[in-house]
């Protein structure tokens, strides 16, 4: 049995076989620990989720042909690549921010869900079968659950968690079922094989569109899509914020992965279709999520609609259906991801001297600590998609592939959802650069949330300034792909 698994097998799980290993410290530790408060569980994630991103990085196989391994189950291919590096450098960046958060950076049961939530992202990246779809989105969504109650003590947190189970179970049961619908019309779990079997089948398109709205539910759900996105503001406002933060970044890019590879793999038959009912899904989402956030007090739950928003942006390349969408997808999340872990760094850091995340509380910010200020201008105005950071060129190569699609009115939506969304970014930069401070006392950030970001921020400004190498990177995963 063993003399069967080549390099190759494993070099595919290599992410997968680390975060196992680092979770088995941190569990063993925080055993050892007796309950005790201690920091030295966060600070074996934090090594072991920069170990297996290192680990990952170095053994990564540029030229490799795609291939499918372990029995067919994932793909090992640069798109996986691309995406484990986004799910683990958004674990690490969150679990930095954790660190010095009262209500749960002592709890090493946090950081075991954290890594286990992580491994099931990494899984939903390369998963190439229904089955190991199913068990990647559950080993990803059941530790979330739990992370977005974590505060039991919390009305709002185990609200959160209740709404986001509640909601995630139903919606994932109607994406199952969509699966057995795809397994019985094609024979096959296989996602490569799913469209082949559906053609020889010769399965109606009307039949074929009721099975791709089923699975639809599911990702959907997972990406905050409009009508699905109503979990997400009390999710993300109830939820401990270093948890809304991954659930804003990581969990969305591993919902669009997976609703990318499912909608080219399974259904080629009705690519006029499903590109249709993106479309006017990314329509709605943007729309929804932009004219809600205008009225919001509350900055978690502006973050929350801007976030839906920012799903209908993406939606918009994944309509596209062409190599350049993928590009601009990927792009996209990897823009995304690090400009919102470090809006909600600034949260973070603000909730701990204010103890309020109403925006009406960062009156006069830039005055108590001028750096954190800065930072949640350059995020603001990144996620806007004003030059020359990261958010621009994200939008301009997701502008393009729809308008190279032919979807130029998804375009003209998309833009004067960009000046709607630039609006309510710009209130709360005047509160905090133009209104009075309510107290003088400074804004202080731990060493660790400091890093973040600006670790965070500059990645920001070099994703938007040093285009070729990512795009190039991109490129590559999407060539992959097709």
């Amino acid at each position: 049995m063993f003399a069967s698994i080549t390099p190759e097998m494993l070099l595919a799980i290599l992410p997968e076989i680390s975060l196992l290993v680092v979770m088995a410290v941190v569990f063993t530790a925080d055993l050892i620990l007796h309950g005790k408060r201690s920091s030295l569980p966060a600070w074996l994630a934090v090594g072991g989720l920069g170990l297996t991103l290192l680990l990952t990085g170095l053994f990564a196989q540029p030229g490799a042909q795609p291939q499918l391994v372990w029995g067919g189950m994932l793909r090992h291919d640069w798109l996986a690549f691309i995406f484990k590096i986004i799910f683990l450098t958004a674990a690490l960046l969150v679990t930095l921010l954790t660190v010095g958060w009262q209500k749960v950076w002592l709890k090493g049961e946090y950081y075991v869900l954290l890594l286990v939530s992580t491994m099931g992202m990494t899984l939903m990246g390369a998963s190439a079968d229904l089955l190991m779809l199913f068990l990647a989105i559950e080993t990803t969504s059941i530790p979330l659950y739990v992370l977005a109650g974590f505060v039991v003590r919390d009305d709002k947190s185990t609200e959160a968690g209740f709404k986001y189970l509640l909601f995630g179970a139903v919606t994932t049961g109607v994406m199952l079922y969509g699966f057995s619908l795809l397994y019985g019309f094609a024979g096959s779990t296989s996602l490569y094989a799913i469209a082949a079997g559906i053609a020889s089948a010769a399965i109606p398109a009307p039949v074929l569109i009721g099975t791709l709205l089923l699975v639809l539910v599911g990702f959907g759900f997972k990406v905050s899509m409009a009508p699905l996105h109503f979990w997400a503001p009390d999710v993300y406002e109830g939820a401990p914020t270093p948890i809304t933060a991954f659930l804003s970044t990581a969990s969305k890019a591993a919902g669009f992965v997976v609703l990318l590879r499912v909608m080219l793999a399974a259904f080629p038959a009705i690519l006029v279709e499903w590109q249709t009912i993106i479309a006017a899904g990314a329509a709605l989402t943007m729309t929804v999520g932009n004219l809600i956030a205008l009225s919001q007090r509350n900055i978690k739950r502006l973050l929350a609609y801007s976030s839906v928003a920012h799903a209908g942006y993406s939606l918009l390349a994944v309509a596209a259906a062409s190599e350049l969408g993928v590009v601009s997808l990927v792009y996209y999340l990897l823009v995304y991801t690090v400009t919102q872990i470090a809006a909600f760094g600034v949260v973070i850091v603000v909730w701990h001297t204010t103890g309020s995340d109403e925006i009406a509380d960062y009156a006069g910010l830039h005055r108590r600590s001028p750096m954190l200020a800065l930072a949640l201008l350059l995020s603001f105005l990144s996620l806007a998609g004003i030059p020359p950071l990261g958010g621009f060129i994200a939008k301009i190569l997701a502008f393009a592939a729809a308008v190279e699609a032919g979807l130029v009115w998804l375009v003209v939506v998309a833009v004067l959802n960009s000046i709607v969304g630039l609006y309510y970014y710009l209130v709360v930069l005047k509160v905090a650069y133009l209104d009075e401070p309510k107290s003088d006392k400074p804004v202080p950030a731990t060493r660790p949330q400091a890093a973040t970001l600006l670790v965070s921020v500059l990645l920001m400004l070099i994703l938007g300034v040093v285009l070729a190498p990512w795009y190039n990177w991109a490129a590559s995963g999407a060539a992959g792909l097709f």
